[in-house]
């Protein structure tokens, strides 16, 4: 049966088991007629008041709570500068399952001077979602003083790796998105580009394990970077600056300014960061000949000093047409400078651990980085009834001009000078993406959700590496060394998804088909043959979600999910240039390597907002795996495809108040995970059990001073 067959079945069966539960939605605005947005919106339960769901009306003063269980309800809202509004009791039954509000007129407080403000609450660190974690940075204290990349190290969940790969509850390969929208870079040009955001940018962030169909099927898992964007009526305005102390100093300043008014909203946010790090390794090696008998050994030793600053800026402007269309721009501008110095010194001993050589190397290297992104954007309401179309057309450009100079010397066991050598690179890239997408949601008859889309984006890269040899002044060009490589991809997809609930069940069931064209290009020199490849595949990725609440009041529920998500391999994994690192090792793309699929299920237990265990497993094709092959003592590293691996997490979460002092936020993974293939004729099978164990914790010292221990 075909799976476009198989698909339209499922969605009819869904039709047909579940029914819709209580929607409530509305808008709030003010007595001039303007939308209110960030009014808080309180769905509290009759007859004993106890509060149900909380949300926040969003740019357009709408608010909305859906999956309500039949009982009698009254709304509270608070906003700054308005009296807070009470509304009159309305219930959802059977008969009045989905409620759209008239609009809510809030009136201005009467005193117009505030001598006070007294914070009664504050958000939460986590919300948990049926198919998300919604971080709320504010509630991190330490984000002011922090990049967005030590953000994310911060935030249960995340992983950080030493190279800038990042993890999201144990799978590596995560996509990453500002705004919604992907930055198409590597993991280490990504790592350089978060650590030039301040944290005091960021509004939230969005952990998706299994994201709906809506979102690119790349990655094993979704995070998205939200930046701070009020639309508060009036002129509004932050400013953040933190310094912290390690081995140097580092700064992060950021600004933010809103002005909204009844005809339009622009905002802005301006973020400098300058910092020095500091970074040591040690690597032992031992190499074995063919009977496994060891036949030498190797230490080296890295240190490593960067010096980085940046500068941030990003600009939108929302301008509505009519009551239900609106129009909006918005752009970003990152440009930063970095300088490093790294030194090696390695050893090499004989199989009797008797000194064989010695040698030091030097590595200098600068860089610049320019960076532009520009967003247009048009809504158009369809309805009053919550339906909606939109489209968003995306242009970006990543431009980076970097050099290195390295110096090596050789000793021999005896220490005497044995040789030198003197290289020098000119690296610089250029990426163009260009995207376009339109989305529709519409509402059917109340019973149901559906949604459906399509997207297309284009990506062309250029990459340089042009290699000089040094002879005092004379730099003459190795072209054995050198490198240029040009990749093209263009993706297709469409999705359609459809989301249907009926007293404790609920499910959303979606598919996403995307199509990949991809064409790369080593154009080769006087000394190395140029080369191409060419890939053209297609895939079907699932996506469905099905909830049950154990009581009415849903405070506990069950959620089972599954999907099937790609990795495509990036430009500088299809390279396939050898980059030399140090005198043991070097590093290589592969243009023959294929995308990585995963398949996930999941049954996730929730109690509230305090605890949620979940358990998965995943499954995974053509797994890309970092391999290392031994060629006369120097070690290649390069990625390849391995047959299958799998990985097995049990996740727990508890997010509680333990005093009015403390809260604290408690994860803890346990992992089984293992591969199954070949590389270089020799059987793969590593297995592990891993334990982790995140704690992050907040105090409320007095009034004016908190504190924060992770």
């Amino acid at each position: 049966m075909k799976p476009y067959l198989i698909f339209s079945l499922l969605l009819l069966w869904s039709a047909n088991v579940f029914s819709q539960t209580g929607q409530l939605s509305g808008n709030v605005k003010n007595s001039n007629n303007d939308i209110l947005s960030g009014a808080t919106v309180r769905l509290v339960r009759l007859p004993d008041s106890s509060l149900v769901k909380t949300s926040i009306s969003d740019e357009s003063g709408k608010f909305q709570f859906s999956n309500l269980g039949r009982s009698a309800y009254f709304l509270v809202i608070t906003a700054t500068g308005q009296k807070r509004y009470f509304s009159p009791k309305f219930s959802i039954d059977s008969v009045t399952g989905s409620i759209v509000l008239p609009v809510i007129i809030m009136q201005p407080s009467q005193s117009q001077s505030l001598a006070e403000v007294v914070v009664k609450a504050k958000r939460p660190l986590l919300v948990q979602e049926i198919d998300r974690t919604v971080v709320n940075v504010d509630a991190m204290i330490s984000s002011a003083t922090s990049n967005t990349l030590e953000v994310l190290e911060k935030t249960p969940g995340i992983t950080v790796g030493m190279n800038g790969e990042i993890s999201l509850n144990g799978r590596a390969g995560v996509l990453v998105l500002i705004d919604g929208r992907p930055t198409f870079m590597s993991a280490q040009d990504l790592a350089a580009y978060l650590k030039s955001l301040p944290g005091g940018l960021i509004d939230r962030l969005e952990l998706m394990d299994n994201p709906p169909a809506r979102y690119d099927a790349s990655g094993s898992a979704v995070i998205d970077i939200r930046l701070k964007k009020k639309r508060t009526a009036g002129y509004t305005g932050s400013f953040s600056s933190g310094y912290s102390q390690g081995r140097y100093g580092r700064t992060n300043e950021s600004l933010n300014f809103n002005f909204n008014h009844r005809k339009f909203n622009v905002f802005a946010n301006l973020g400098y960061n300058q910092e020095k790090n500091y970074n040591a390794n040690r690597m032992d090696r031992n190499f074995y000949d063919a009977a496994g008998s060891l036949s030498s050994m190797a230490s080296i030793l890295n240190n490593e000093i960067l010096k980085s600053k940046s500068i941030n800026l990003n600009v939108g402007l929302d301008l509505p047409l009519s009551k239900k269309t609106t129009i909006g721009f918005q752009a970003n501008i990152n440009s930063g400078e970095i300088t490093g110095a790294q030194s090696s010194a390695t050893a090499s001993f004989n199989r009797m651990s008797q000194p064989d050589s010695t040698g030091m190397l030097a590595n200098n290297g600068a860089g610049e980085r320019r960076n532009l992104g520009t967003n247009f954007n048009f809504l158009q309401k369809l309805n009053g009834r919550g339906a909606e179309f939109t489209a968003d057309f995306n242009y970006n450009r990543y431009r980076q001009e970097r050099e290195h100079s390295i110096l090596s010397q050789v000793f021999d066991k005896t220490g005497n000078f044995s040789s030198d050598g003197q290289l020098f690179y000119l690296i610089p890239s250029d990426i163009r993406i260009y995207t376009a997408k339109a989305d529709l949601i519409f509402p059917i008859r109340g019973k149901m959700r559906l949604e459906a889309g399509y997207k297309s984006s284009i990506v062309e890269n250029e990459h340089i590496s042009d290699n000089y040899t040094v002879n005092g002044n004379v730099y003459l060009k190795d072209n054995r060394l050198s490198n240029h490589f040009i990749y093209k991809e263009n993706i297709n997809a469409a999705y359609v998804t459809l989301q249907k609930s009926y007293k404790r069940f609920g499910a959303q069931l979606g598919l996403r088909l995307e199509n990949t064209l991809a064409d790369g290009e080593q154009l080769g020199n006087s000394s190395v043959a140029g080369s191409k490849f060419s890939r053209n595949y297609t895939g079907l990725f699932p996506v469905s979600f099905i909830s049950y609440k154990l009581d009415t009041l849903n405070r506990n529920s069950f959620n089972l999910s599954f999907s099937r998500r790609i990795s495509r391999p990036n430009y500088q994994m299809l390279n396939p240039f050898l980059y030399f690192r140090d005198q043991f090792s070097y590093t290589t793309g592969n243009p023959m390597l294929s995308p990585q699929y995963q398949s996930r299920i999941e049954l996730k237990f929730q109690h509230k907002q305090l605890l949620t265990m979940g358990l998965s497993y995943n499954r995974f094709t053509k797994v890309i795996f970092q391999t290392t092959q031994a060629v006369d003592n120097i070690l290649i590293s390069k990625p390849d495809n391995v047959s299958s691996g799998f990985m097995v997490i049990l996740n727990t979460t508890l997010s509680a108040g333990l005093t009015k002092w403390w809260t604290t936020n408690t994860t803890l993974r346990l992992s089984a995970l293992g591969l199954n293939g070949e590389v270089y004729n020799e059987q793969l099978n590593p297995r592990a059990n891993i334990a982790r164990l995140e704690l992050n914790n907040s105090f409320d010292i007095s009034k004016t001073v908190k504190a924060e221990l992770n």
